[in-house]
């Protein structure tokens, strides 16, 4: 978003009869059409070094699909960001400010237990470290890790849920005010 905004592209829209919101659901669109190319090749590289799912078909889809719809929602907090930024270069430097403390204080990488106490509570209700739970669920893949004692960790798959909504209902009527806004200038 921030490019088009640069490059002019979001005023030659402009002038073209057309809802405001079809920008921007075009544009989450096509990124939940690469993240569906990213799943498919990681998961493809996963099977391809012993990565196997150890669940049935449905929950495995399940799995694929709350990937998904997490990485849609998400999309639409980026665009709302990069709507707000002046650059690209900025944006760059936003998102890895969001995404770092995100990724890297979850369980994707060590167990939560692991922590000291203040980051393994921030790691605990991290909706990162429910995504990971709740994919982890669906593709069978728990091991012998304790689950945490933390709501969102003993519920991952509703928590993701219920967040993913809560994004969504936030996040995509500000991006259709904020785009509204820019574009009428």
């Amino acid at each position: 978003m921030a490019q088009d905004l640069k490059d002019g592209i979001i005023d030659r829209f402009r002038t073209l009869p057309m809802s405001t919101s079809a920008v921007l659901i075009g544009r989450t669109n096509s990124d939940l059409v690469l993240n569906t190319l990213s799943v498919v090749i990681m998961m493809g590289t996963g099977f391809l070094v012993g990565w196997r799912v150890n669940t049935s078909p449905s929950e495995a889809l399940a799995g694929v699909g709350l990937l998904l719809l997490f990485s849609y929602a998400f999309s639409w907090v980026m665009a709302l960001l990069g709507m707000s930024v002046k650059s690209p270069e900025v944006i760059n430097n936003a998102s890895f400010m969001i995404l770092f403390p995100l990724t890297f204080i979850s369980n994707a990488f060590v167990q939560s237990q692991t922590l000291p106490s203040a980051l393994e509570t921030f790691a605990n209700w991290n909706p990162v470290s429910a995504l990971v739970q709740a994919v982890r669920e669906l593709f069978g893949n728990t091991g012998t890790v304790p689950v945490p004692d933390a709501w969102p960790m003993q519920n991952a798959v509703l928590t993701v849920l219920i967040g993913t909504i809560v994004m969504l209902v936030v996040f995509v009527p500000l991006c259709i005010r904020k785009f509204a806004s820019i574009s009428s200038r």
